[in-house]
């Protein structure tokens, strides 16, 4: 997609507007990807495996005539353990706290369990809502108008935009549409600040998207990733970035599969991470990590906290 006017004044606005947009739906939907490409710079961290995101991340798209600023949840599913409950209770509190909420959904025939409970919550809540149908480029053509007659039947009173937020289709239109829905106002943030979270918080995500990216099923779920130390050498005219972090995983098997033979996976995963902080930074970095082995840290509400998830 031709992004050219992506971050322009859409038609109709009348002086300068900005606001808060939440972005929720089932778990692997597409979200990231969206608030991604939305931004044209990488804040939140993609993977095709579910649940990928576990913390609200903001992200900042300022032009002259607005600023939006997107919150990016985790998705929405049936809790099994404390940090999938803290994860839905993210996601939902936003619902309350924004000017408009986007839910995305797949182009699915039917409506699953999931966008159903999604569904009714916020039928609960009285902050308007827009549904994007994200994943179309991968509906046949034969069948986009069918799918998207099936959801304006599922959604009956809500304003319904068929996206895909891989290759930007119809996001621009979306854009748009919700820059018309925010209140006049000022800016809360610089206009060259694209996400309220620390370097640190990158860190450790990009970190987590390496352990995600190149090993199997049973690890990614069990890891978090924690920065231990991050310092910038001042004196060094490279502007070297030292950052030390622990990667938590529950058992001993899923230690040896991160590590790998030798060491060459966990290698691997610091050598991809490091090339993204740099990108980051725009600083050498310096990057060294340990793999420590947590019992049950998924269930342990403190030790959630001093990971970062509250």
């Amino acid at each position: 997609m031709d992004t050219e006017g992506l971050g322009q004044e859409g038609e109709g606005d009348v002086g300068f507007r900005s606001g808060f947009v939440s972005i929720v739906g089932r778990p692997n939907v597409g979200k990231s990807t969206l608030l991604n490409f939305l931004l044209q710079e990488k804040v939140a961290i993609v993977s095709d495996k579910p649940q990928t995101t576990r913390n609200t991340i903001r992200g900042i798209l300022t032009s002259e005539a607005y600023q939006v600023v997107f919150l990016d949840t985790p998705g929405i599913h049936k809790p099994r353990d404390e940090i999938n409950r803290v994860m839905v209770r993210m996601a939902l509190s936003t619902l309350q706290e924004v000017d408009l909420v986007l839910f995305v959904v797949e182009p699915d025939e039917w409506l699953g369990k999931g966008d159903e409970y999604i569904g009714k919550i916020l039928e609960e809540v009285q902050t308007p809502v827009f549904v994007l149908i994200n994943k179309m480029d991968r509906v046949p053509e034969a069948e986009r108008l069918g799918r998207i007659q099936r959801h304006r039947e599922l959604y009956p009173e809500r304003p319904l935009f068929p996206i895909s937020a891989l290759k930007g289709e119809g996001v621009k239109a979306v854009l748009d549409e919700v820059v018309k829905e925010l209140p006049e106002g000022h800016p809360y943030f610089p206009a060259d600040q694209y996400t309220d979270q620390p370097l640190r918080f990158l860190s450790a995500e990009i970190i987590r998207e390496k352990a995600f990216q190149f090993t199997g099923e049973e690890v990614p779920y069990s890891v978090a990733v924690e920065i231990v130390s991050y310092k910038e050498d001042s004196q060094n005219p490279s502007g070297l970035v030292a950052i030390e972090a622990n990667i938590h995983v529950e058992r001993s098997s899923q230690k040896g599969i991160l590590i790998g033979k030798g060491g060459q996976m966990l290698k691997k995963i610091g050598t991809a991470a490091r090339k993204d902080l740099e990108a980051l930074i725009g600083a050498k970095v310096f990057l060294k990590l340990w793999v420590k082995v947590s019992k049950g840290w998924k269930n342990d509400p403190k030790r959630l906290w001093n990971l970062g998830y509250r």
